[in-house]
């Protein structure tokens, strides 16, 4: 297979095995209850990654280990690890599973607004537009049109869900240089354990062992598989495009659910899906482009009347390119400059 298709087949791969989460988790709600399926979703997670690590015969570097200094994060990372999915949960068992799955590009919305406010990132004016159409999108999906301006459960929790991710993703990004092995253990371990517990206490009945293995096993493909498969496709494609591929997740998992859960489509939720499209591409332009300026000068070696000069001009200008790690080439003017002969 050629090196440049397998990359974007596993960049496709990280949004297939991350699309299926909530379809797949809305069939099992029949046998399994909210609380207690994040947790194995999370411990499936875990538990998988640990395995491959058990079994992938590297060593991470002393460098990439997470530290004592790591510690807020890593807390900050596992507690939001641990409501986020419970509440995921709880907005597919009361909602529709393709709004559910739309409702997480809000994610995008909330990642970007706590790094503004607390990291004080900037945004561009492409995620600006972006922010503004998911968010409209969000809102069409979030409202039925027989209760008027009553804000459904399902869409309220999976917001909420997402709000918990943005914080988490602030979180994450502090370690992100870490081991991706440790980060995912740590997270599906520590997070799904603690899921777990809840449900229990909450007196949530464990499920049979084939759905216990099955949520597990979900959770190992979508928590765990996709972020290597993201990876991987990342080292070839790099950071902005793979997460242009990954983009699309969302919008798979919404085409699962009408097919596999025989949802029905909606007027709003149409006029949303088209909204998210639109500003889920806007975040990919954000993603892919990237605007610089050049400085140029030009030297031009001048003769007359026996007497040698040079003419020296120097301009700058700004151009948009899609990001790369290569060299690119780019065009510009170039201006003819008559000389006065009788110049000296």
């Amino acid at each position: 297979m050629s090196k440049k298709v397998l990359p974007i087949i596993y960049a496709l791969l990280a949004a297939v095995f991350y699309g299926i989460n909530v379809p797949f988790s809305k069939m099992l709600f029949p046998y399994i209850s909210p609380t207690l399926l994040a947790g194995l979703l999370y411990l499936g997670a875990g538990t998988g990654v640990g395995i491959l690590r058990l079994f992938s015969g590297k060593k991470g570097r002393e460098e990439d280990k997470l530290a004592k200094e790591d510690l807020p994060y890593v807390v900050g990372m596992i507690l939001l690890d641990i409501a986020a999915p419970i509440l995921l949960m709880l907005g597919i068992r009361y909602g529709s599973s393709a709004g559910a799955s739309l409702l997480g590009n809000f994610e995008i919305v909330a990642t970007s607004l706590v790094a503004l406010v607390i990291f004080k990132e900037k945004i561009t004016k492409r995620l600006w537009i972006a922010i503004s159409l998911i968010t409209t999108a969000s809102i069409l999906l979030s409202y039925q049109k027989t209760t008027g301006l009553d804000i459904t459960y399902g869409s309220l929790f999976v917001i909420l869900a997402t709000i918990c991710w943005g914080f988490e993703n602030n979180c994450t990004r502090k370690i992100a240089e870490k081991s991706i092995y440790q980060i995912v253990i740590i997270k599906g371990l520590f997070s799904g354990g603690g899921a777990l517990t809840i449900g229990l206490f909450l007196g949530e009945t464990i499920p049979k062992l084939p759905y216990l293995l099955s949520a597990m096993l979900l959770g190992f493909a979508s928590y765990g598989l996709s972020i290597f498969v993201y990876i991987r496709a990342q080292r070839d494609l790099g950071a902005a495009k793979t997460s242009a591929y990954y983009a699309t997740a969302p919008f798979l998992g919404s085409f699962l659910s009408f097919v596999l859960l025989g949802e029905k489509l909606s007027a709003a939720y149409s006029v949303a899906l088209v909204v998210m499209i639109v500003g889920t591409v806007f975040v990919i332009l954000d993603t892919l482009m990237k605007s610089h300026s050049h400085l140029h000068e030009h030297r031009i070696l001048h003769t007359h009347g026996g007497i040698t000069h040079i003419h020296v001009i120097r301009h700058e200008h700004v151009h948009t390119h899609i990001k790369t790690e290569a060299q690119h080439a780019h065009y510009h003017r170039r201006r003819t400059i008559e000389h006065d002969p009788h110049h000296k």
